[in-house]
């Protein structure tokens, strides 16, 4: 299992590469970024890219809605040049108070959608060239980048439609708020399934992210990630995958306490096939960061 770390946060630019080039030379598989209310993603991962010099680089993830598929086939080749294909595409249907009430477009069938966006999307990203005429597009195009070679497209799917597309014609998923009761019994069958389905050889990619810390104080830590991260629970998505989970809120599917609790989730997580595991690093102590960064090195070195 491949070790990352999500980034972002409050960073400026310019944080965000030193960030990235401390984590690589660290020894860290990946860096993880989601793509929210401030920096593009994309676009501090084309400068990030030409900073750094081996870690994947992977969205976590960049909304469809805003963006056209050919728009954001431009967009992730470009980072795969700029990085020398170190690019990881994570996209997402991200949510309905987002698109509706903030963006003011239609959240309509989102499934639909976004079976829809990939029928376009991929053959601009794997063949440079597409004819589609769906019930959301009508695209006739063709576009291409010197030195970029296709990225790995990976879905934030929760449900049944999405995770079907997850396993069936993209490469994997990309998860978040997601335990891992829900991803043994349900995420990683239903991408397996899918897999089969469609007669695919290569297992789909599971992008695992999870709040985490090394602490000596599980319960005071549990207490101040709730906090945290409390707007997670009431969005539909998560509020369903926390439920499947019997997860109160985040701090229910936080991996939280001393080596040997760590030890124990890391090790089931991969047993299940998550094959990336995205580690969010809560600062819930004043060097729980630093005590947890040297712990998935240490890991990482076994």
């Amino acid at each position: 299992m491949r070790i990352g770390v999500m980034i972002g946060g409050r960073l400026d630019l310019d944080g965000l590469v030193a960030r990235t080039q401390e984590l690589e030379a660290q020894g860290f598989d990946s860096v993880w970024m989601p793509n929210v209310f401030g920096l593009d993603a994309m676009g501090a991962f084309t400068v990030i890219g030409r900073e750094t010099e081996r870690i994947e680089l992977g969205t976590a993830v960049v909304p469809t809605y805003p963006r056209h598929p050919v728009t954001m086939a431009q967009q992730a080749l470009t980072v795969q040049a700029a990085s020398g294909n170190r690019f990881a595409l994570g996209i997402g249907l991200s949510h309905k108070f987002v698109i509706e009430d903030m963006w003011g477009m239609s959240f309509e069938r989102p499934a639909r959608h976004m079976r829809d966006y990939l029928e376009a999307l991929l053959p601009l990203l794997r063949g440079g060239e597409v004819n589609v005429d769906n019930d959301s597009y009508r695209i006739h195009a063709t576009y291409g980048v010197a030195g970029a070679e296709p990225p790995q497209v990976l879905l934030a799917a929760m449900a049944p439609r999405m995770l079907a597309l997850a396993g069936s014609v993209a490469d994997g998923t990309s998860l978040w708020m997601t335990g891992p009761d829900t991803i043994e019994s349900y995420i990683a069958p239903a991408l397996r399934e899918a897999s089969e389905r469609a007669g695919r050889e290569q297992a789909a990619r599971i992008v695992a992210a999870f709040p985490i810390a090394i602490t000596d104080h599980p319960d005071d830590a549990r207490q101040r990630v709730g906090k945290m991260l409390a707007n997670y629970s009431p969005i539909p998505s998560y509020r369903a995958m926390l439920d499947r989970e019997g997860a109160a809120g985040p701090e229910d599917v936080a991996i939280l306490g001393d080596e040997s609790v760590l030890d124990e989730a890391l090790d089931r997580l991969e047993a299940m096939g998550v094959s990336d595991f995205s580690a969010s690093i809560m600062p819930v102590d004043p060097d729980a960061e630093g005590r947890t960064a040297a712990y998935l090195l240490g890991r990482m070195g076994r």
